[in-house]
């Protein structure tokens, strides 16, 4: 009977909130199946088939034409392209028709297949109007390392319940139904996981592929364009010196051996060693870069000379070598052959960073075993200068050293010879730790803005230490490191990693000491898995950092914990069990003596307490922590406490207070130059407005908060924004706009894995009901589907626009 009941008066749980990876579309559909009213479902199995049918076609084919192609993701040449006439317009043809998907580059190592492949991708960028984007893969050596490296380009982000892989072909399908471009760079060492890129290339209708590699991929569908070496001249007929610029080989050596040394030149008397050299080196383009790097200390008569001892290296080697290692490793090793043996250790070392490194980073690092007897200085200016390492000037920071992924693959196997290995990587993950620790800690005197940003350029070196560290069982530090790490990954909105990191760490043998350092990292992954809205993980992971703070008397810790907690249980609607938890956080503050902490825990109590209705002990809960912030001269502290209390105001339909208290935050936190509360505030002042049907003024501060929040690329705030003005041109009576918009929303929040909390999406689902209703089912899914698949760029421009380009 019980069952019976159920199925005539009980809701069914809506299908979006089972799996948030469904369309929207699709999930109308199923409710409207589902629906207890007669007159709401389906009158035939013919309507339905209709509806779905309408839904497959939004789905597989392609949107309006977007206007204008979205910026390439090319890496910015550092030299002029030289030559390849032929092969680029013979790519550019091959790539122009519409029955070829994958086109792999083969050819030697450092044959210059990168730069064709970068040169011809540029050239076509307006063709491709989903965009085109490179991926670097020289450091990927499985499927799993080269899916995450494209969906770093892409910005691709693992969703709760979702393989990183499938979050990649989502977004293809989603994106590549507009012609996309996708330049996978340095494959050799992947062919085994070839059958990844036709799984990718099958994603997406109109999805292209360029690769390059050693060999062919041998997939079906696979268009192989073998590079040639660049154009070499005849040295029993040397032509004349303008004739002999016009060879690609020689214009290439040229033009390095000029930005060495300017006044450099082709003369009579260097002609014929200058094409010598270009023909002994195979026409190579990275050989020859790196000949012409030694110009300033050799001439090329001079040059000729130790060329033809490395002529077996250059052109031969062993036959069991392939076929890359046989050129690029001779002319990478007669470069090596010219550092003395402290510098040859140097350059080892220097493997072990990815994404390069600073002058401090080599110090620490490369002479761990204090057997270095070369200047860190010297020997990097001496990389530098051999073309070992490149230079990178940053805006106003410390400059780079970056070695490139060909060579790094050669010093790594040098590191390895030498036995080094272990403790040079030991050393890179202590420096690391050290860095992340010091420089984010709170009394190192750096400001928060500029720790970010420092992670921002260490966050390759980061992940190659955390990776060592899980290799090696090192979980004591990997552990550190990823608390250290967690507000940066908070910040950045890099969710899913920080929180696939520390799950790998705690799961280490090495992990299981219930001390203070996994207690961190068990509250860091608990408020990650919070912000993924998988309460029962997150409960998990702080549950357990409560206990191991209690165990070890750490009380401060403790109430951290508690508190976030606490927040757990709110966002999943146990406002019983979040009432306990605050106020045992409290009494742990009010021990603890710490008065900013304890109006932090009124504050946060308050709001519980207003959950269950009790609006007088919440007021009063929420003057004492504003009396405790005034006191002891915490302004912006002060002003989020008055935007709690202007929500709770609002929510008793005291319309003016809730104004006047929104507005009395805003204006502090103008004062203080806090951007983040002068959003939330704004968005609060346009949600009011909203609410009171001042649906202009609310389009205004909504729009004065986007800009903020995509200035400060705090992404979720975006969301939230262009929610709040999807639910304003819903009240306006513009349904395309509104859906279109709320669809942007919804592919932000998905790729981020972030998905609203269910009231909150209730309370969405429900103001954008109306736009719903005043479209048909098949213009309701286009708008948005068009909204979902518009890059985030484009919408944030619209929405920021005038009206009349938001409802273009």
């Amino acid at each position: 009977m019980q069952t019976l009941a159920a199925i005539l008066e009980d809701d069914p749980e809506p299908i979006a909130s089972l799996n948030a990876r469904l369309p929207a579309p699709f999930c109308w559909i199923v409710d409207r199946c589902l629906s207890k009213d007669p007159e709401e479902r389906y009158a035939s199995t013919r309507d339905l088939a209709r509806d779905l049918a309408a839904l497959r076609e939004h789905l597989l084919e392609a949107p309006a034409e977007r206007s204008g192609a979205p910026p390439a993701t090319l890496p910015v040449p550092r030299t002029r392209f030289v030559g390849r006439e032929k092969e680029r317009s013979a790519l550019r043809a091959l790539l122009e028709r519409p029955d070829v998907r994958i086109v792999s580059l083969t050819g030697f190592g450092g044959i210059g297949k990168t730069r064709l492949a970068l040169q011809v991708a540029e050239d076509m960028s307006a063709v491709f109007s989903a965009g085109v984007s490179f991926v670097p893969l020289d450091s990927a050596r499985d499927a799993d390392q080269m899916v995450a490296a494209i969906c770093r380009t892409l910005g691709v982000r693992e969703t709760a319940g979702q393989t990183l892989r499938d979050s990649l072909k989502d977004h293809v399908a989603a994106t590549a139904r507009v012609p996309m471009l996708l330049v996978l760079d340095n494959f050799e060492q992947l062919l085994a996981e070839a059958a990844t890129v036709a799984d990718l290339v099958a994603s997406g209708r109109k999805i292209k592929v360029v690769v390059t590699s050693r060999s062919p991929l041998h997939i079906y569908g696979e268009h192989e364009f073998p590079v040639p070496p660049l154009a070499l001249p005849d040295l029993h007929a040397l032509p004349s010196l303008e004739q002999l610029t016009q060879y690609e080989s020689v214009a290439l050596f040229l033009q390095r051996a000029q930005a060495i040394k300017p006044d450099f030149a082709l003369t009579t008397e260097n002609a014929a060693a200058i094409a010598e050299i270009c023909a002994r080196l195979d026409g190579l383009p990275l050989a020859l870069e790196l000949a012409a790097a030694r110009i300033k200390l050799l001439t090329p008569a001079a040059m000729q000379s130790r060329l033809e001892k490395r002529l077996t290296l250059l052109t031969g080697g062993s036959l069991d070598l392939p076929a890359r290692q046989r050129t690029l490793r001779g002319a990478i090793e007669w470069s090596y052959d010219l550092l003395n043996e402290d510098e040859q250790k140097l350059f080892g070392r220097l493997a072990v960073f990815v994404g390069g490194c600073t002058l401090e980073a080599v110090e620490a690092v490369c002479n761990a075993k204090s057997d270095l007897a070369v200047d860190a200085l010297d020997g990097m200016a001496s990389m530098v200068d051999k073309s070992l390492m490149r230079q990178v000037d940053g805006d106003g920071e410390e400059p780079r050293f970056v070695m490139l992924g060909t060579i790094r693959e050669y010093a790594l196997e040098r590191l390895t010879a030498s036995g080094d290995e272990p403790i040079t990587r030991r050393a890179h993950a202590a420096y690391c730790l050290v860095m992340a620790e010091e420089v984010g800690s709170a009394d190192s005197g750096v400001e928060p803005s500029d720790w970010l940003a420092r992670c921002d350029r260490e966050q390759e070196n980061f992940r190659a230490a955390l990776d060592w560290l899980c290799r090696t069982d090192g979980a004591a530090w990997g552990l550190r490191l990823g608390a250290a790490l967690f507000q940066f990954w908070e910040r950045r909105e890099y969710i899913t990693e920080g929180r696939e990191w520390l799950t790998r760490l705690l799961d280490l043998p090495g992990a299981a000491p219930r001390d203070k350092v996994r207690a961190r990292a068990d509250f860091a992954a608990g408020v990650l898995a919070g912000a993924q809205r998988d309460y029962d993980a997150a409960a998990v992971f702080l549950a357990e950092s409560l206990e191991i703070n209690r165990e070890t008397d750490d009380k401060w810790a403790a109430a951290v914990s508690l508190n976030a907690l606490a927040v757990t249980a709110l966002d999943r609607r146990d406002v019983a069990g979040a009432r306990s938890l605050s106020e045992q956080n409290l009494a742990v503050w009010r021990e603890l003596g710490d008065r900013a902490a304890v109006a932090r825990s009124l504050s946060n109590l308050a709001s519980v307490v207003k959950e269950q209705g009790d609006y007088p002990l919440a007021r009063s809960l929420y003057d004492e922590a504003l009396g405790i912030f005034r006191e002891i001269g915490d302004p912006t502290a002060a002003a989020r406490v008055l935007n709690k209390q202007g929500d709770a105001a609002r929510e008793q339909g005291a319309t003016a207070e809730a104004r006047e208290l929104y507005e009395q935050s805003l204006a502090t936190f103008r004062e203080f130059g806090d951007r983040w509360g002068t959003g939330l505030s704004l968005a609060d002042l346009g949600n009011l407005a909203r609410e009171r049907g001042d649906l202009a003024a609310a389009t205004t501060l909504y729009k004065d908060s986007l800009r903020i929040f995509q200035d400060l690329d705090y992404k979720r705030g975006v969301a939230q924004i262009l929610e709040n003005l999807a639910c304003a041109a819903a009240d306006l009576g513009e349904a395309r706009r509104a859906l279109a918009l709320a669809g942007s929303a919804a592919a932000l929040r998905h790729s981020l894995g972030t998905p609203l909390g269910p009231s909150d999406q209730a309370k969405l689902e429900a103001s954008l009901e109306s736009a719903r209703r005043g479209l048909a089912r098949s213009e309701g899914a286009s708008a948005w589907m068009k909204g979902w698949t518009t890059p985030l760029e484009k919408t944030v421009e619209a929405a920021l626009g005038p009206d009349a380009a938001l409802s273009a």
